[in-house]
């Protein structure tokens, strides 16, 4: 191309602009994950300006693939691929032209102009008014539109570069992977657990996802669908492991060992207790549940007391005030839905009674947690334990 313009990709956040004195860690985590989600191929350089960072690239195309990597990154709010030029009226000029051509079809615009501060001479009232109505003598079938334009021109005048864009992308937002520490995450097949893992990572957590098959007592069918969603999961980054745990054999001797409407309760304990395990093992902080509240009978306030007194971490409960259409709608926005759908059989399904308990006394189980094997079912678990890495 003719005009002297960088093709660019900015990037934009909000939460981390809050962070004070830490803003400058927060900063760096993000770039570097953008870095590592654009890989090689693109031949990105990713900086810092300011309030945003900017990506500059080699050609338009670039631009918009690098939008779209960017906006599945958690801490992005959105991203907008455009133009550097230098600041000199008639160069952003013709690149806002440039951008007129690559932002058909559309019939009505606005523009948005800024300046950083002041060392450019003309204000930003100054620079709607220059742009739009250079733009409306050249472009007079476009129509000027203040409220709800098809194309909203922006301008900005930043560190001696004006940037200048209209295509825009919305990110997912939240806060870098990475920058609040290390969570197990129970991760069955099912709807909730997932989008619970996506929530907490989009917290900026990294994850090691626990898995419990009804191995030996059921097919391995939940095993290959947990693996999807951490693939799916990992486009966003975050999972460092999955930890599968074969559990069928533990539930039938649970099943036999306490009465029948309590077992849900115990399986839930040796659950967490396992996660107590892997969190010690992998440094871990909280552990992480899809359970909602009164979604089902061991999800009641009664039972989430008698289940959490055996953990020796605390339990992230992301979906608590969540109601299943929620958690449908995210799981499809997310893309967990469809491989949750497919049929499969899982430890959920095993050994469950007829009549569950749905307020269970916590001394009562307590009491009975205490004449079980607990210990060497642990460490057996432990040392079975099949665990997948992904090396983040």
């Amino acid at each position: 191309m003719s005009l002297k313009t960088d093709f660019i990709c900015l990037v934009h956040y909000h939460e981390i602009g809050l962070k004070g004195r830490n803003r400058h860690s927060f900063e760096h985590r993000l770039r570097e994950n953008i870095q590592r989600s654009l890989g090689p191929e693109l031949k990105a350089q990713v900086s810092r300006i300011s309030g945003r960072l900017l990506i500059v690239l080699e050609s338009w195309p670039d631009a918009l693939t690098a939008a779209g990597l960017v906006t599945r990154i958690p801490g992005v709010v959105r991203a907008s691929c455009g133009f550097r030029c230098v600041q000199d009226l008639d160069e952003i000029c013709r690149v806002a032209a440039l951008v007129f051509g690559l932002s058909e079809p559309f019939v009505s615009f606005k523009v948005s102009a800024r300046r950083a501060n002041t060392n450019f001479a003309i204000d930003s009232m100054q620079l709607n008014r220059i742009i739009g109505g250079w733009l409306g003598e050249r472009f007079p079938e476009k129509l000027v539109q203040m409220r709800e334009p098809d194309l909203k021109l922006c301008v900005e005048m930043v560190e001696g570069a004006a940037f200048v864009y209209g295509h825009t992308l919305r990110g997912i937002g939240g806060l870098p992977v990475g920058s609040a520490g290390h969570v197990v995450s129970l991760m069955s097949a099912g709807l909730d657990s997932p989008v619970a893992t996506w929530r907490i990572i989009r917290r900026g957590a990294t994850v090691s996802a626990l898995h419990f098959s009804g191995r030996p007592e059921t097919a391995s069918t939940s095993e290959h669908l947990v693996h999807q969603l951490c693939d799916l999961l990992n486009r966003i980054g975050g999972v460092h492991r999955l930890c599968i745990v074969a559990f069928g054999a533990y539930q039938r001797q649970l099943s036999g060992l306490v009465p029948s409407e309590l077992r849900v309760i115990f399986y839930r304990r040796l659950m967490l207790a396992v996660g107590n395990r892997l969190a010690e093992l992998y440094a871990a902080k909280a552990l992480v549940t899809g359970e909602s509240l009164g979604q089902v009978a061991s999800q009641t306030l009664d039972n989430i007391a008698a289940v959490d007194g055996v953990a020796a971490f605390p339990v992230f409960r992301p979906l608590i005030g969540t109601d299943k259409q929620e958690i449908v709608n995210q799981s499809k926005a997310l893309g967990s839905f469809e491989i949750c759908s497919q049929s499969h059989e899982d430890c959920c399904t095993l050994f469950i009674p007829r009549n569950p308990e749905t307020h269970a006394k916590l001394p009562k189980v307590e009491a009975l947690w205490q004449t079980l094997p607990v210990d060497d079912w642990l460490e057996q678990i432990m040392a079975q334990l099949e665990v997948t890495e992904f090396g983040l």
